[in-house]
């Protein structure tokens, strides 16, 4: 019965993207699409994010009831504080799949969270962005980061802040798509847009389009080097409906680099995001999923020259067991992949370490087990110490210690 339950959630989903794709066409009604919608919205989040500040301390993210909410934890995760609501209207708040709320933090104690409102029309919604300066006892009152406010879709976003202390917010955005159907004319994908706040986030300043045709629904990785504005790295929707990744710095100048060639074609966005690290070296670490005719399942690869070249790709996980979902962080030669698997009955987080850079890898062991609905997995660092976060329904929330590389 448990099968039958992931397989059917797997189903509802492409069935989603599918009819989202051709209702903007025009080729179907849009009733089975707001349908579909509105079942998504009536399933309980499992999604969170998590990041610990520079006194050990663990801040998670997550939702509930329509309110994003904000707790912490001083023992890894055994026990969490009372959580603080942000939003003080109840909104609804995207929190499935590649879609939650996001935590970053400031060097001084600053909490930073950003969210997607959805809209009334399905596959719509804002941007969101909150803060805050007192521990995170209080929040401010939100913000809307999209200068457009069109209803459609500005969903998706990424957060991080840059190593001078600016936050930075990416999202995917649907107004280029809108203005190219008003003049008659064809668009694929969304579009990868930008805005920063240099003032602690009590404002943005204008977005900025990073690049145009972007995959609609996968997840945006967002890394911060030691030094410049970060890089973005995402899944694109490339000419005839090729979906690979591409990265580009968000300095308003750089421009964007193609780094996947799998050829994976198509004509829907398969909600399947990437992920990045970059650690003081200045090396960056990739981890994504494809299934083209050219590689099916995840990969690996590293860029050291900041994006002009990458090494080979590394085939990791078990295909047989739907090896999807992966993570990476780095912390300089000590890296460290984790990604999901589901053998039909149960499912488990994966993990792969290197010892130099991302050279060579241990074997795959798995690290965590579940015989119910979960969350993606997510690797955090504290003091070189490596720990997997993980949310499912039947265990809860888990933080697990993985490594110490000190």
């Amino acid at each position: 019965m448990k099968i039958l339950t992931i397989n059917a959630a797997l189903i509802l989903f492409l069935f989603v993207q599918f009819v989202s794709a051709h209702e903007e066409r025009g080729d179907i009604k849009s009733s089975p699409q707001k349908m579909w919608s509105d079942a998504l919205l009536r399933e309980k989040a499992l999604a969170m994010s998590v990041a610990f500040d520079g006194q050990g301390r663990l801040w998670r993210a997550s939702v509930k009831d329509r309110y994003v909410r904000v707790d912490f934890s001083d023992d890894t995760g055994k026990t969490f504080s009372s959580s603080v609501q942000v939003n003080l209207q109840a909104e609804a708040v995207g929190a499935d799949g590649d879609s939650r709320p996001k935590i970053a933090l400031g060097k001084r104690g600053e909490v930073y969270v950003s969210w997607t409102m959805l809209l009334d029309k399905p596959y719509t919604g804002n941007v969101r962005f909150s803060r805050s300066l007192d521990g995170g006892k209080t929040f401010s009152a939100p913000l809307t980061v999209n200068d457009n406010l069109e209803v459609i879709g500005h969903r998706f976003d990424a957060l991080t802040v840059g190593d001078d202390g600016a936050i930075y917010l990416a999202w995917l955005d649907k107004r280029d798509l809108n203005s190219a159907k008003s003049r008659g004319e064809k668009y694929g994908g969304s579009a990868l847009y930008y805005a920063v706040s240099k003032n602690n986030g009590e404002s943005f300043a204008a977005n900025v389009k990073l690049a145009d045709h972007s995959c609609d629904c996968c997840r945006i990785a967002l890394a911060a080097p030691g030094k410049g504005a970060p890089v973005a790295f995402w899944r694109h929707d490339f000419e005839d409906n090729i979906r690979d990744h591409a990265l580009a710095r968000l300095d308003g100048k750089s421009s964007m680099r193609r780094v996947t060639h799998d050829e994976w074609k198509i004509e829907a966005c398969p909600h399947h995001g990437p992920a990045m690290s970059i650690a003081s070296d200045n090396i960056y670490h990739l981890a994504w999923f494809d299934n083209g005719p050219k590689a099916h399942g995840l990969f690996y690869a590293q860029s050291r020259d900041e994006g002009l070249s990458f090494s080979a790709a590394l085939h990791f996980g078990d295909d047989t067991h739907n090896a999807a979902h992966p993570d990476v962080l780095s912390l300089g030669q000590e890296v460290f992949l984790v990604w999901k698997e589901f053998d039909g009955e149960v499912s488990s987080v994966q993990m792969k370490r290197s010892h130099d850079g991302g050279v060579s890898w241990s074997q795959a062991r798995s690290v965590a087990l579940t015989h119910d609905a979960s969350d993606h997995p997510q690797l955090v660092a504290r003091a070189g110490q490596m720990w997997l976060s993980w949310n499912s329904k039947q265990e809860g929330y888990r933080l697990i210690a993985l490594e110490d590389v000190r």
